[in-house]
């Protein structure tokens, strides 16, 4: 009988080596975690204030916070999702946690800067708008352009200056009086509704040259230039000026030359109206004090000379529309611009 069944040969494949798996990789990975996290909590432990420690002693205690000695959060400094309270929760730390409340302030303080930097800057531009205003009106004023060489203007840190300038055949005064000539009463007149349209303040000062006053003992230059400063206050206020916007009226003498290299030229002997700053106005009125901040005299350019106004010419049309940024309904002008 023939025998069918199969033969069946198993060949084994033999290796250089054994097969040891890849259950070495994770603990591997384990240890390297394990490490990673012990060298953080170390970092942490010795970053953290003694205030952070003991909060974070407490959560360990007592995890739900139940207790008293115990706080619901880990770190009760800020970094909890949720406003930490004024003061920790924990007992045994007694300091208040300002933090959030120094932030507020410091941003409080910062926002009042910026407010107030803004609030200059918008008012320098409301200044050059109405020097514009008033160098237009002396152009287009036939009895003011008569006299444009002895009307300035310049833009100080107190203010915008007008000077009206003695010139030797043309004095603003009598000799040695505070009486007004008839055109010097007539160019204040002519500047009067200009002025008046800002709701700033002015400061009005006399000047006298060098020459010393030749007249009654007790009388001098100081009692002349604030004179002759108070005449200008009454003329202005005779043409329309509201006399609450006068914040001071001062004499100065011959102590802030015009012309310091000429102490008797006649330009030495003149009426300064300065459109004041907010910040030149609180000086003055004693609500603010500090160096630097007073608005005391307003002292010429260095050498004697008035600083050229360095502003483009505005069609008188647009620069009237562009001042309504002045104050709601407070300065108008006619269409004549007088």
């Amino acid at each position: 009988m023939e025998n069918n069944q199969p033969i069946i040969v198993k060949r084994v494949k033999k290796t250089a080596g054994g097969h040891h798996g890849g259950a070495w990789k994770i603990a591997f990975a384990d240890f390297a975690t394990a490490m990673m996290a012990f060298f953080l909590v170390m970092w942490l432990m010795s970053s953290a204030s003694p205030e952070q420690k003991k909060l974070i002693s407490g959560y360990f205690k007592d995890p739900i916070g139940f207790s008293e000695s115990a706080s619901p959060y880990v770190i009760d400094l800020g970094g909890s999702p949720t406003p930490s309270p004024d003061r920790t929760l924990n007992p045994e730390t007694q300091e208040p946690i300002d933090n959030e409340r120094n932030d507020e302030a410091e941003q409080g303080a910062l926002d009042a800067q910026e407010a107030e930097a803004l609030a200059e800057e918008l008012e320098r531009e409301r200044l050059e708008l109405l020097l514009q205003e008033l160098q237009n009106k002396v152009e287009q004023d036939p009895q003011l352009q008569r006299f444009k060489d002895q009307i300035l203007f310049e833009i100080t840190q107190d203010g915008l200056r007008i000077q009206i300038v003695d010139a030797a055949n043309r004095p603003m005064f009598d000799l040695g009086s505070a009486r007004l000539q008839p055109y010097f009463e007539d160019i204040l007149l002519a500047l009067v509704d200009t002025i008046g349209a800002v709701p700033n303040k002015v400061s009005i000062s006399g000047h006298t040259d060098a020459k010393p006053f030749a007249g009654r003992g007790d009388f001098g230059n100081w009692e002349l230039s604030a004179d002759r400063a108070n005449a200008a206050r009454r003329v202005l206020v005779a043409g329309g000026y509201d006399e609450g916007q006068v914040a001071r009226v001062v004499g100065y003498a011959s102590s802030a030359l015009f012309d310091r290299n000429d102490p008797l030229n006649p330009v030495n002997r003149r009426i300064d109206i300065t459109v004041l700053t907010k910040k030149a106005q609180r000086a003055i009125e004693g609500e603010q004090q500090g160096p630097g901040e007073g608005a005391g005299q307003d002292a010429p350019a260095p050498g004697g000379q008035p600083e050229p106004a360095a502003a483009e010419p505005v069609p008188a049309a647009e620069l009237r529309q562009r001042l309504n940024i002045f104050e709601d309904g407070v300065l108008q002008f006619d269409q004549s611009g007088e």
